[in-house]
């Protein structure tokens, strides 16, 4: 069939093929114009590339939640000598940000000293549903005196908090330490307004004295992974902190955010589309011109390339409406594969110069088809993947794949029908190559190479043997050490700051959640103490129980209802006083504090994103829990094991374990399209040729584990995918021998030029400093290289199988 067609193609006008080539390209360009126009885009957010991950929508809530608060969110710790410059630095930084655009930052702020005001407004009037685990603990055990006697002490001393305003409504002053209650342990301070720490400076010019540090917190407008809302903050930070550095030279400043990381990121992987598509580009255009030493099939294959990507780029905005920066850059291998056509086509007419172009394509039709064909069937593998990037990936290279075939199809007949210079030397070397390989292996005695095959066995079935996993999602991207580093200072200057890991606790009532709070509480503090995290903020301290809040209400009775009088004379105040408070506790009965009026008052609004309420779509209430210094992961899921209401939300973790499972489906799908190729090969070849095409990339492939296995790289998805393209990429160069069914030099030129363009491209992609990227260009090295070193191999059977 392949044959019929290749020939109802070749009798078809030259100019009439063409012109369908020019009508595609241009319906091609003006989708790929209105496209752009209707709001496709350039993705850089790392986010965009991961899985979905299917959880409950209580859950999904509370993981929205937290992105939107940690990915928006810049710290910028400024170190001075004293306090003094810390803080003068600091407001300075604050008014320049306020100043800038406005699109940029809002929400400005360091220390909130309205805080602490709306805070006191909002639980004084609740004061008597109040007390502390001391303060209930002396009420339930009778020692009441030993109330009585901090008050008096705090009555007498110079330094005390007791005033007249206060002890006329809370006599024995536990109010006070109710509110010091609510404040997280912290060693961060304030003055003026400024959130100051203790840090060590890092610069050349620092002593190795501590430094002070002033915190200042800002909210980014809109996406930190979004390019043009990266390269506007990062403007406006960098403007600011030049108005803080002309103040004073030796300020230091330490940042942490998401939006370093993915600017870092950004920067990176625009450095690298332009610097590792030019090297791919120059690679292969020099390649052409040394074997066929004519601007003609220079000229065409930097057509060949171009129409490649611009069918690549435009298909992957139709389908996904944006293109991913990693996209881009793995998308600069599909130069150095779609180059293969043109390859194949000027070695076929090197060595067949009485034949015309059209002849020429006519006879590697057949060839060039099934490449494409199992081409494409390797980027569908790579595109059942969970990830959108890598779905990207699979598009763009198939998309750019048939650009290519379509050009040398359609355009060649017409554009390389000209005549070529002589390319006798590289196809004698090419001849003679294949010589000695056929030398070799005819002179290669049973012994030596039972003793080869013993030793390959070996050393493959140890590196196999050695081979691990690692199935991380932090693998994706690796951070520059300097914006890994100022994140870790900026971590201890806030002890331990806040993980993307916390608990998500939940249940049917707002009551029942509260007393599922006080529940963990203890447990949180276990936490801590056995060294499992850092720190923990929930809001149980915030939001008493019900239950809790009659408890302490009644308690406080034996102060207001029975021992009232007694108090009053033994701490000398006047007796007018018992009725006014006697009736205030009385009124203050069922009035309780309520997740509803906290969050909305000045005093909760900060905490609103850590308390969702049922709707439509969930019908139960959570709150998170958020975790900060987490060093064990692993048994910090089993710490909360025995809590069934209390789930441990981590996203990374999360990932990684699909990550896991969707490696292990790649090389299944791998052995399913090996399976598949066999059967559609076996109509061309029969059953014996086409099982050795397929075998030649299949043992390249296992080579490429036992490497890896050797040289200690664990194994990724991103190292299963790359063997799906080895497959891909690697069966054409067996199908070329099989179809040569001689030894054929242009084949041979062909191949090795192939070779050497998607060598050159992966393992361009092999140098990436994104470990995700480094993996899979480095599977892409060796199986590529392994498949080239056997393909030539196959001629020696194929005149025992014709």
């Amino acid at each position: 069939m392949i044959d019929k067609l290749a020939l109802r193609l070749s009798q078809c006008p030259a100019r009439l093929k063409f012109a369908i080539w020019i009508l595609l390209l241009c319906i091609i360009s003006v989708t790929g114009i209105q496209l752009w126009q209707g709001g496709a885009k350039i993705q850089s957010d790392i986010l965009a590339m991961l899985p979905e991950i299917q959880e409950n929508p209580l859950a999904e809530t509370a993981l929205a939640r937290v992105e939107e608060q940690l990915s928006n969110t810049v710290y910028i710790a400024l170190l001075a000598e004293d306090e003094g410059q810390a803080i003068t630095a600091a407001q300075t930084l604050m008014e320049s940000l306020s100043s800038g655009n406005r699109d940029a930052f809002v929400d400005i702020r360091s220390a909130d000293l309205n805080q602490a005001q709306a805070l006191n407004q909002f639980y004084f009037s609740h004061r008597f549903n109040l007390l502390t685990q001391t303060q209930a603990h002396a009420l339930t055990s009778g020692k009441l005196n030993e109330l009585t006697q901090q008050a008096q002490s705090q009555l007498y001393n110079a330094f005390g908090y007791a005033n007249s305003g206060l002890i006329a409504n809370d006599p024995l002053l536990l109010y006070p330490d109710n509110l010091l209650a609510l404040a997280p342990k912290q060693t961060l301070q304030v003055q003026q307004g400024i959130l100051l720490g203790q840090a060590q400076k890092t610069g050349t010019n620092s002593n190795s004295a501590e430094h002070v540090a002033a915190i200042v917190m800002a909210k980014g407008v809109g996406s930190a992974f979004n390019p043009n809302t990266q390269e506007l903050q990062m403007a406006v930070l960098q403007q600011a902190f030049e108005s803080v550095r002309s103040q004073n030279n030796q300020i230091e400043i330490i940042k942490a955010g998401a939006l370093f990381h993915a600017s870092a990121a950004t920067q990176s992987a625009k450095s690298e589309v332009s610097s590792l598509g030019l090297a791919s580009l120059i690679g292969v255009s020099l390649l052409v011109w040394f074997a066929f030493r004519s601007i003609m099939p220079l000229g065409i294959a930097l057509l060949t390339i171009a129409t490649s990507l611009l069918s690549a780029v435009v298909m992957t905005l139709l389908v996904f409406s944006e293109l991913h920066l990693l996209t881009l850059v793995f998308g600069t291998s599909l130069i150095g594969i779609a180059i293969d056509y043109n390859f194949h086509f000027y070695c076929e007419r090197l060595a067949q110069t009485n034949k015309s172009a059209n002849d020429v394509i006519r006879h590697i039709f057949p060839a060039i088809t099934l490449a494409l064909l199992t081409s494409v069937l390797a980027y569908s593998g790579i595109g059942l993947a969970p990830f959108p990037g890598m779905q990207q990936v699979a598009v763009f290279c198939a998309a750019g794949l048939f650009g290519a075939y379509i050009t040398l199809v359609l355009a060649y007949p017409l554009l390389a029908s000209g005549p070529l210079p002589s390319g006798d030397k590289p196809l004698t070397m090419a001849a003679a190559y294949l010589t000695k390989l056929n030398l070799t292996s005819r002179f290669l005695n049973i012994k030596t190479g039972m003793a080869l095959l013993l030793i390959s066995v070996i050393l493959g079935a140890f590196g196999l043997y050695r081979l691990t996993s690692d199935d991380d999602i932090r693998n994706l991207q690796q951070s520059p050490e300097s914006v890994l580093s100022e994140e870790q200072q900026l971590r201890g200057i806030l002890s331990g700051g806040t993980d993307n890991q916390f608990l998500l606790v939940r249940a049917d009532t707002e009551e029942l959640l509260l007393q599922r709070l006080e529940i963990l509480a203890p447990k949180l503090n276990n936490a801590v103490e056995n060294g499992l995290i850092g720190n923990a903020f929930s809001l149980s301290s915030y939001l008493p129980s019900k239950s809790k809040q009659e408890s302490n209400y009644h308690l406080q009775g034996q102060i207001y209802q029975q021992h009232l009088a007694q108090i009053i004379e033994s701490l000398g105040l006047d007796d007018s006083l018992s009725s006014d408070l006697a009736q205030a506790y009385h009124t203050a009965k069922g009035s309780y504090i309520d997740a509803e009026s906290f969050i909305s008052s000045d005093a909760g609004k900060l905490f609103k994103p850590l308390w969702i309420t049922p709707t439509p779509l969930q019908d139960e209430y959570g709150t998170i829990v958020l975790l900060g210094g987490i060093t064990k992961i692993d048994k910090l899921a089993h710490f909360f094991a025995d809590q069934p209401y209390v789930q441990l939300v981590d996203k990374v973790g999360d990932i990684s374990g699909i990550m896991g499972q969707y490696r292990k489906l790649t090389l299944w799908l791998l052995a399913i399209a090996m399976a598949m190729a066999v059967i559609i090969f076996s109509t061309r070849f029969g059953i014996k040729l086409a099982s050795l095409v397929v075998a030649v990339p299949a043992l390249s492939a296992v080579l490429t584990l036992s490497l890896l296995g050797l040289i200690g790289a664990p194994l990724t998805l991103f190292h299963a995918l790359a063997l799906i393209l080895v497959f891909g990429i690697g069966v054409d160069y067996s199908l070329f021998f099989a179809e040569s069914k001689q030894q054929n030099r242009g084949v041979m030129m062909a191949v090795f030029m192939s070779a050497c363009s998607t060598i050159l491209a992966f393992g361009l992609l092999a140098f990436s400093s994104t470990p995700a990227i480094h993996s899979f260009g480095l599977t892409l090295l060796l199986g590529i290289g392994f498949t080239f070193a056997l393909s030539p191999f196959i001629q020696t059977f194929t005149r025992t199988f014709k």
